[in-house]
């Protein structure tokens, strides 16, 4: 039985177009975090658990990290030959945490703690493999954005003078690594929710200040912006919707193209329901979303969409006409759109 047909059986569920499924050996939970430089990719996800593939994601090696087995390894980013940066957080509240390896994840560092009953980490992106940005919910009624320079080795908080002031209630959705997203040299988005507006948080000089913008996203305590991302520093697009109904037919896109000042809504995803993840392949001009109800592509920029598989979905990344993503059960997906949209 090939690895496809052990996870549909396993899934109980059948794709519509996915090229290869994956189930990482000895792990059977979600994976929300994917990253990739080369043939080097990681994923990372619940119990302190995190996989590595050094073959472009063929095979992969599950491991775990000591003293993360509480936390949930909410984002990963591979920033060179073995070296990897982890958020991790307790979806209890009270602890969150950035990992560092050098050594392709025999021993990890923990670069980054904070112990609050506030606390809880949702998402980074990086630049380069050094500059990098990490946001999570208000802590103290102030939003912890961190920074670094030096690839993940120490992180500064951003001051509350920098950030716009949180609505009640306001937060980021740690489903999918990708609620924050980077383009260009400088530039870089937050999606919310949570609170009264749905907003895009947004910085010209990498993390330094930023600004907000209220979308026409709804909004409410289940409701908001789950993932975003940017073709480059004007085009962009945010997913979301209410993850209380995971096939409903609500508005779930939202388009920019002035750099996320201002925000429309698009056509609904397809297939439809809350939309954890999204992606970008910037050389094919494809925006990828996906959630509970499956994954789906769009050529025309949020206008409309073209569902592609059926398999529910957290995160999306995306790298050489490829996206993968990752889901329930310990499985990782590689769809070839270049084949798919040709």
């Amino acid at each position: 039985m090939t690895w496809r047909m052990m996870a549909l059986a396993l899934l109980g569920t059948a794709p519509l177009a996915a090229q290869e499924i994956v189930l990482v050996p000895g792990f059977t939970q979600e994976f929300r975090g994917i990253s990739s430089r080369g043939d080097e990719m990681w994923a990372s996800g619940r119990g302190g658990v995190f996989a590595r593939s050094l073959d472009g994601g063929t095979s992969w090696k599950a491991g775990s990290i000591p003293g993360a087995e509480g936390l949930f390894l909410v984002d990963i980013e591979v920033l060179g030959r073995d070296t990897a940066c982890v958020l991790a957080t307790s979806f209890d509240g009270g602890l969150g945490r950035a990992y560092r390896t050098t050594d392709g994840g025999r021993s990890w560092a923990v670069t980054f703690e904070l112990a609050h009953l506030d606390a809880f980490l949702d998402a980074m992106a990086f630049w380069d493999g050094r500059a990098g940005v990490a946001f999570g919910d208000q802590v103290e009624g102030a939003f912890l954005v961190l920074r670094t320079g030096d690839g993940c080795q120490t992180w500064t908080r951003v001051p509350a003078d920098a950030l716009p002031v949180p609505l009640a209630g306001e937060a980021g959705f740690a489903a999918s690594g990708t609620s924050i997203a980077t383009a260009g040299s400088h530039h870089a988005w937050i999606g919310t929710g949570g609170g009264s507006a749905a907003r895009v948080l947004r910085t010209a000089d990498r993390g330094g200040s930023w600004t907000a913008a209220i979308t026409p996203m709804p909004a409410g305590a289940a409701t908001g912006i789950f993932g975003i991302a940017f073709r480059d520093t004007l085009v962009g697009m945010a997913v979301g919707g209410n993850y209380q109904e995971p096939t409903g037919d609500a508005a779930t896109v939202l388009t920019t193209v002035d750099g996320g000042r201002s925000w429309t809504l698009a056509a609904p995803a397809a297939p439809a329901g809350v939309r954890f993840g999204a992606t970008v392949l910037a050389d094919l001009d494809l925006f990828v979303a996906a959630g509970p109800s499956g994954l789906g592509y769009s050529r025309d920029r949020g206008l409309s969409w073209t569902t592609v598989d059926t398999l529910a979905a957290f995160a999306l990344h995306a790298g050489g006409g490829r996206v993968w993503a990752s889901g329930p059960s310990g499985w990782i997906a590689r769809v070839d759109l270049r084949t798919l949209v040709r």
